[in-house]
C-alpha cells in the first residue's frame, strides 16, 4: 500500500514531490514526468508515493472530483533533518505553515514542521 495524492496542479505538485522525495527522503522517481498525469516514487523495493492528476481519475471513475487540497488526509514524511526538509519543500513550491520546531510532548526528540504542497494538501515532516 502507498499514499496517492490527487493533484489539480499536477506539474507544480510533481516538481514539489520530486524535489522533496528525491533530495530529502531518499526516494527515486520510478515513473512519470512533470508534463504527465501520473508519477510514482519508490525507496528501495517499497512504494513511497503516487501522484495522479484529478482529471484523469475523474475520466476513469466518471466522478467529478473537487480540486485544491483539503485536510481529509495528511502525508507524513520521516526525515533526518526537519529544517533542511522544510527548506527543500519551500524551494520546490511548498508553503511552510508551521516552521520546524521541537515537539517534546510527542516524544523526547521529536521535531516537526507542517506545510502545504502547491495544491494545498497538508504534510508533516518529522524526525525522532
Amino acid at each position: 500500500m502507498y499514499p496517492r495524492v490527487l493533484a489539480t496542479r499536477f506539474s507544480d505538485c510533481f516538481r514539489f514531490y520530486d524535489g522533496l522525495l528525491t533530495e530529502v527522503a531518499g526516494a527515486r522517481l520510478v515513473k512519470g514526468a512533470a508534463d504527465g498525469t501520473y508519477a510514482n516514487w519508490d525507496r528501495g523495493p517499497e512504494a513511497v508515493l503516487a501522484l495522479l492528476d484529478r482529471s484523469l481519475l475523474a475520466k476513469v471513475t466518471g466522478v467529478a472530483l473537487a480540486g485544491g487540497g483539503g485536510d481529509g488526509a495528511m502525508l507524513v514524511l520521516t526525515v533526518d533533518d526537519v529544517g533542511r526538509a522544510a527548506e527543500v519543500a519551500a524551494a520546490h513550491g511548498g508553503q511552510v505553515v508551521v516552521p520546524p520546531g521541537d515537539r517534546p510532548e510527542w516524544g523526547p526528540t521529536c521535531r516537526t514542521a507542517h506545510l502545504r504542497d502547491p495544491d494545498g494538501n497538508l504534510l508533516e515532516l518529522q524526525s525522532y
